[in-house]
């Protein structure tokens, strides 16, 4: 005989369910607050009782719990990447214009507010939540599930059945103005330090190991992008519609179009509007809508050609400047910093603004004392944009640039092709040999654990560094006597250090701080030149020939390694047991089929996008190059090829080489490599293709 007292529990579950979504959702509530409490006690009370019918998605989980719990990382199954920043409708209109001439197809753009919160990564599976993600870095993210489930936008349960079995949503976690403001009222009653603005404050409440505290915020929730393999529709726009039947909070702001004019006149609306919206913005993001159309465009190393995002133009005030300060860099470079009356700007108090350097001051004739005019560049970074010269005051002085270093007194260098000065002192000057120090241990170059600004400014100050190769001299006795520090702490900084010695090849190289070597330059030099040892020794010639490494980055490595010093840190490292080449796997090529072969792409593909092409070149031997010339080798082009390519093409006689063909030619000579391969060798290479394969499959990109 069934318990009315379970079957009381499910239906309470269901029930409350449907009101949150109303409630939360909709603000279209069906049931009064005091009704809703009383449901929502009682299934508590039932659950307490019949522990057996424990559901992790219960609406009884949104009031959170006060188990601390660490987060942990977790890998996304798909990158979060950044969209590229625009600020003009010029640049608007050359996005527009790229996708146009790429495509040569009719395209739709789905306009979308940018909100200004914290990046999260929703998956359902069977229609239940079961992780919710941070951004992180992009790579891998917190797990911040049990924060998530007190958010009362997101459905822990959808509605409906036509959903995908499993899926991702992607969105913005959000504090409303209305909760920001209250927020903090409590904590400057309580004495506590205020919020500087909403994406702040939902970032750190999310942050929080109190999944109560959490729920206490109020946090909201817009969700913009689904990803997965069985979506309902090809369009994004359209995917989002089917999302909000199942109990998502889509924006009602989202707008398909299809001309440029549509695209301006939704961000000159919005511009002003924008303001009126409960939750911060700060732009509006564009997106091709179809899916098929945004693989076919590809991403580059960064961010996604299919998308962009518009920053509204910044907001203005005026403020004090109270005086000049300079900050040294780790590469010398000296940056002059305003420091003003305190003012709010963009939802943020702003205290300091960057002055970048001597011919800014110069322009601004900027005087002490000034009142000035401060507006943050895409709502981010504050900076003069000029001076209210009817309020000086008689008589006050020029700003003037420093002369020398204001941390170790060494004259000042500017190079002629320069804006920047510079100290030189670089094996002297306290910030220069930190902040090389700093980069080195940082989360994209060797992701020390354990290590950060103060302990390594602590660790100089002690005498116990100098230099990156410094780390690896650490004893952990030595740590452990240090004040604040203890074995625990000393030992997790010589398992991080122990740890970074499996770090990549190319990131040993972006760590290493060479200047104009990012990560991207680090990966092509890297894979290019292979091996520490030969990039010592490569020449300007060698390095230009590296595609897209210029002169100026050339000449910035040569100059890095004919320093003794800098090649006595490498030699150190090298012996520390850091990689100083690529590993076997990484530089083993597929086949030299394309070898000496530079192949160009164009038109719209229907297997594989054209990064996804450019990495199947690369495999085999070939380099990819943007332009016809007579060099080229062939042109692979897929539907809807440029009609002046094609006609270049034709003109130099340069072979035309469709998808299908392609990838036959692909499929042969990859099945003639598996037969002279060992078996040993087959099941490693089987393993790298299947890796490969899934890293293809898996490139679905989401925007913030």
């Amino acid at each position: 005989m069934t318990n009315p007292e379970i079957e009381r529990i499910y239906q309470l579950r269901e029930e409350l369910h449907t009101h949150n979504y109303n409630y939360y959702v909709l603000n279209s509530p069906t049931i009064s607050d005091i009704e809703f409490d009383r449901m929502m006690r009682e299934l508590q009370d039932l659950e307490a009782k019949y522990p057996e019918t424990y559901d992790e998605n219960s609406p009884t989980m949104r009031v959170g719990s006060d188990i601390n719990k660490d987060f942990i990382q977790v890998e996304h199954k798909y990158p979060m990447l950044s969209l590229g920043n625009t600020y003009s409708e010029e640049e608007v209109t050359d996005f527009y214009e790229r996708v146009k001439k790429s495509l040569n197809e009719d395209f739709e753009i789905c306009c979308e507010m940018k909100f200004d919160g914290t990046s999260i990564s929703l998956t359902y599976e069977n229609g239940k939540l079961v992780r919710a993600v941070t951004r992180g870095d992009g790579v891998k993210g917190d797990d911040v599930t049990n924060n998530v489930k007190t958010i009362r936008t997101i459905p822990l349960v959808l509605k409906g059945d036509n959903y995908p079995k499993e899926f991702e949503i992607r969105g913005e976690i959000l504090m409303p103005w209305e909760v920001f403001e209250k927020l903090n009222k409590e904590r400057e009653a309580r004495e506590e330090p205020l919020f500087a603005n909403p994406r702040n404050a939902a970032s750190g409440t999310l942050k929080q190991q109190n999944s109560a505290v959490v729920a206490s915020r109020k946090l909201d929730a817009y969700l913009y992008y689904l990803l997965g393999d069985n979506l309902p529709c090809d369009g994004h726009y359209e995917n989002l519609q089917e999302a909000r039947k199942w109990g998502f909070k889509i924006s009602d702001t989202t707008r398909k179009v299809k001309t440029l004019q549509e695209v301006f006149e939704f961000i000159k609306y919005w511009d002003t509007e924008r303001k009126n919206l409960p939750v911060a913005t700060d732009g509006i993001v564009l997106k091709v809508n179809s899916l098929r159309q945004q693989k076919n465009l590809g991403y580059t190393a960064k961010s996604p050609r299919w998308a962009i995002a518009y920053k509204f133009q910044a907001e203005k005030a005026l403020t004090k400047l109270q005086k000049v300060t300079y900050q040294v860099g780790r590469t010398g470079a000296i940056t002059p910093v305003a420091n003003l009356d305190p003012v709010q700007l963009s939802g943020t108090i702003v205290k300091r603004a960057s002055l970048h350097n001597a011919d800014i001051i110069e322009s601004l004739d900027l005087h002490e004392g000034d009142m000035v005019y401060v507006e943050k560049g895409g709502e981010i970074i504050p900076k003069i944009t000029g001076v209210d010269i009817d309020s000086r005051t008689p008589g006050s002085k020029p700003v003037k640039f420093i002369t020398h270093c204001p941390e170790c007194g060494e004259p000042l260098t500017r190079f002629d092709d320069e804006a920047a000065h510079y100290c030189t002192n670089e094996d002297s000057c306290p910030p220069q040999i930190k902040g090389k120090i700093e980069h080195f241990i940082s989360r994209k170059a060797m992701n020390i654990e354990g290590l950060g600004p103060e302990t390594v400014d602590l660790f100089y100050q002690e005498g116990m560094i100098n230099n990156a190769a410094d780390l690896y001299n650490l004893r952990e006795q030595e740590i452990a006597r240090l004040e604040r520090f203890g074995e625990k702490s000393a030992q997790n900084i010589m398992s991080g250090l122990e740890a970074s010695k499996l770090v990549s090849f190319e990131r040993v190289l972006f760590a290493l701080g060479i200047r104009f070597v990012g990560e991207t330059v680090a990966k092509k030099l890297a894979r290019s030149i292979k091996n520490i040892d030969a990039l010592m020794s490569a020449t300007k010639e060698e390095l230009t020939a590296i595609d897209e490494i210029g002169e100026k980055i050339a000449e910035s490595i040569i100059h890095f390694f004919s320093s003794e010093k800098n090649r006595e840190l490498v030699a150190r490292l090298k012996d520390a047991g850091l990689k100083m080449e690529m590993e076997a796997e990484e530089t083993a090529a597929i086949s030299n089929i394309f070898e000496g072969q530079s192949i160009v792409i164009s038109g719209v593909f229907a297997v594989h996008s054209r990064d996804e092409y450019k990495d199947i070149i690369e495999k085999h031997g070939g380099k990819n190059v943007g332009s016809i010339s007579k060099k080229t080798s062939f042109i692979l082009a897929g539907e809807n090829m440029g009609p002046s390519k094609l006609e270049k093409a034709q003109k130099l006689g340069i072979k035309i080489m469709d998808e299908k063909e392609f990838l036959s030619l692909i499929k042969n000579t990859e099945k003639s490599t598996e037969k002279k391969k060992t078996p040993a060798e087959s099941v490693n290479s089987e393993t790298a293709n299947e890796k490969q394969n899934k890293a293809n499959n898996n490139i679905q990109l989401e925007l913030f």
